[in-house]
Order: C-alpha cells, then sequence, then structure tokens
C-alpha cells in the first residue's frame, strides 16, 4: 500500500498538470509499462549506436528519403539491432488480459 507521502506527491502533481484527473489510471500504468520496454530495448545498444542512432534520426527529420543511402542503411541495421517486433510482442504479452500464442506474437521461428 502506498504510503501517504506518495498519496500527497501524486495529489499534488494531479493539481498541478492540467488534464492528468482525466486519464485513467490502467491507461497511465500501460503507458508507463510500455515505455519501460522499450528503454530496455532501446538499452540493447551500446552508447555510440545510440548517440548515432538519433543522429540519423535528426537528421533524416523522420523520413529516410532524406539520408544518403549509406546513412540509410546504418539506420536500417541500428533499428533491426533494437528488435521492433520483439518490442510489440512482449508490448502485446505484458497488456493483454489472455495469454497469447508466442507465434502471434513473436512470429515464425528462422
Amino acid at each position: 500500500m502506498p504510503s501517504g507521502v506518495i498519496n500527497r506527491s501524486l495529489g499534488k502533481v494531479a493539481e498541478r498538470v492540467p488534464g492528468v484527473r482525466r486519464i485513467p489510471v490502467v491507461a497511465l500504468l500501460s503507458a508507463a509499462e510500455v515505455a519501460v520496454l522499450a528503454h530496455d530495448h532501446y538499452q540493447r545498444l551500446a552508447p555510440a549506436e545510440r548517440r548515432r542512432l538519433v543522429t540519423l534520426v535528426r537528421v533524416g527529420r523522420g523520413r529516410r528519403s532524406r539520408l544518403t543511402a549509406d546513412e540509410a542503411a546504418e539506420l536500417e541495421a541500428l533499428l533491426t539491432k533494437l528488435q521492433p517486433r520483439r518490442l510489440v510482442g512482449d508490448a502485446a504479452v505484458k497488456l493483454s488480459p489472455v495469454p497469447l500464442p508466442k507465434r502471434l506474437v513473436y512470429g515464425r521461428r528462422d
């Protein structure tokens, strides 16, 4: 059970940040769980790779067509290393109220 300090702190945040009271707690906790999963996947990259990923995304401004062929290939390699399919599967398993088939969540075995 949360202590009184935590409850008061959350109450102060709800007073100061507009719209927080309207967010259902379950949605807020679900978003936090997905954020933790995304952080775990992001940590799979080495620090230099993380910096390079951020640089490439900034240079491309969200579009691969703005990158050179070498930069686009590098970005693709970094994104592959992040395992986005696995991230989506982990999030689906974490948030689903029923067990999901592993084939559906993680794809075929290669």
